[in-house]
């Protein structure tokens, strides 16, 4: 059933390629969902440290795409199913779920609608609310695709998580333990490493201010097994100093400065990319237990450009509009 419950819509939106600047709020038409399609009526949108670089045409480049404008950013979601579009069988009217929604065709999540491939849509998993699931998509995948398909990590290996209270490290803190890993959390300030602590990690330390080679001799003494670095910088460069003999180390694309392996050392970039697989992987893990996705702050729609200049500022875990408000 093709279905679209008012004409226009709030939005987020550019009419050129920018800074933060560029963003407006604008009224659009609600698109529609077509057949394979599902319309989410927005209620969280995660606000990533990659959108100034969507904002900027960088994606579109990335991706040999040609947007259209007014182009509506936003590359994550979670809300209600409003309507689908033919041959959806997975999902109805009144769901709850997240999605994902980076350059997506019919525009991003920075709006009330969103219309997304029934392919990145998920039912929301154990007992995530729906701001935590609206933050939630990209950072954990990109946490779990880290872990699981590059460091392959096993059971009982030692683990390093760099930036592990920012948005993607707070994650793969709790990914990780679920995989039977010892984590080892390198976070920023007391509050970041209290909240690691909450998470599980089995040792947190201060990456701005403690000795993170002295942290791995006490963690691990022969040495760390992986290295999962949702940051670079002089701390990365320690650590990964501090691995043993053909440990592996995987940082997400984008991170900078980028990270420098020692010899005997391997080190991979990767991209967060959301699969049918991949997102009923991080479902199961999320539903072994309690799982918690740190909300820093959360913005109206209207407001989208200063949350865009907020992602300057530190902040734990991940910050989100509330288009409906």
């Amino acid at each position: 059933m093709i279905k679209t419950l008012q004409k226009t819509m709030q939005a987020a939106a550019i009419d050129k390629f920018g800074g933060p600047e560029t963003l407006k709020a604008r009224e659009l038409p609600t698109p529609q969902a077509g057949p394979g399609e599902v319309l989410i009526k927005v209620e969280a949108a995660g606000v990533g440290v990659w959108d100034p670089f969507e904002l900027e045409g960088g994606f579109a480049e990335m991706f040999k795409a040609k947007p259209t404008f007014p182009y509506v950013p936003g590359s994550d979601c979670a809300g209600t199913v409003t309507a689908v579009g033919e041959g959806v069988r997975r999902f109805k009217e009144g769901d709850r779920v997240y999605a994902f929604s980076l350059m997506n065709p019919k525009g991003g999540s920075y709006a009330e609608y969103c219309a997304v491939s029934e392919e990145m849509v998920s039912p929301i998993p154990g007992n995530l609310t729906t701001e935590e699931a609206g933050a939630m998509p990209i950072c954990a995948i990109t946490a779990l695709r880290g872990l699981d398909d590059t460091l392959k990590l096993q059971r009982g290996e030692t683990l390093l998580v760099m930036g592990a209270s920012g948005g993607i490290g707070h994650l793969a803190v709790q990914l990780a333990k679920r995989m039977g890993a010892r984590v080892l959390a390198a976070a920023s300030g007391e509050e970041g490493v209290a909240l690691c602590r909450k998470l599980g990690a089995d040792m947190c330390v201060d990456g701005h201010k403690d000795d993170i080679s002295e942290a791995v001799k006490e963690f691990a003494p022969n040495g760390l097994d992986a290295v999962l670095l949702t940051a670079g910088g002089f701390a990365a460069d320690r650590a990964l100093r501090a691995m043993r003999e053909g440990g592996r180390a995987a940082h997400p694309n984008g991170v900078e400065p980028e990270p420098r392996a020692p010899k005997g050392v391997t080190l991979k970039g990767y991209d967060g990319t959301p699969d049918a697989a991949a997102i009923r992987r991080l479902n199961d893990l999320i539903e072994q237990g309690p799982f918690e996705v740190h909300i820093a702050r959360a913005f109206p729609l209207n407001q989208a450009a200063e949350a865009l200049r907020a992602l300057n500022s530190h902040f734990r875990g991940k910050m989100i509009l509330r288009p409906g408000s």
